[in-house]
């Protein structure tokens, strides 16, 4: 049934200007949404200071966006590590969530990696939306995890919102960034297969 619903299609929305570069991009098994670091609608470095991560570089470009499991992202550097206990919660959506946010300076377009061009206004909604994804602090702050848990130089953990399960996986998050914009997308998947397949 998951396989099916990944194969229909949620279609781009027409007419929308070609105004900005996004970029979907996976690791094999994860899909993270990758924006501009800076444009006239937000900076997101004032969100995630780049202060907070190994590298404190102020000449990124981009910023990868990726939500998910808090016990796989934290404890679960290799499948050969995963624990039964860190499977079991997140399969049945009692674990807690966290948002991976990735600096980068340069990106190369290639099978795991897609430029997709949109509308300010679509990017609107992609910024709100993935604002929401984040848990926030009294202040309004996106809340910092402490961990020595990273996956690069540039890379950075904070709190998310919502419960991870089978149904709702990293990368039906990812699609459903793409469907609230208005991109191509696919009803539903739980892999990032089914999204890259619509960008072949």
């Amino acid at each position: 049934m998951g396989y099916g619903l990944s194969k229909i299609s949620i279609d781009e929305e027409a007419d929308a200007p070609d105004e900005m570069a996004i970029y979907i991009k996976t690791n094999g098994v994860h899909t993270d949404i990758i924006l501009p670091v800076k444009t006239e609608q937000i900076n997101w470095s004032k969100l995630i200071k780049q202060e907070q991560i190994n590298n404190d570089s102020n000449t990124y470009e981009y910023i990868a966006f990726g939500w998910g499991d808090k016990g796989f992202y934290l404890e679960t550097p290799t499948w050969s590590e995963l624990k039964f206990s860190t499977a079991f919660k997140a399969t049945t959506g009692l674990g807690t969530t966290a948002m991976h946010t990735t600096y980068y300076n340069r990106l190369q377009e290639n099978s795991n990696c897609r430029k997709i061009m949109i509308s300010k206004e679509q990017y609107a909604r992609i910024i709100s939306h993935i604002e929401k994804s984040f848990k926030k602090d009294e202040n309004g702050f996106f809340i910092k995890i402490k961990t020595n848990a990273h996956y690069g130089y540039t890379d950075a953990f904070y709190e998310g919102t919502g419960s991870y399960s089978l149904f709702k996986t990293c990368n039906s998050w990812a699609n459903e960034t793409l469907k609230v914009s208005g991109q191509k997308a696919c009803l539903w998947t739980a892999l990032d297969s089914g999204i890259f397949e619509k960008y072949d």
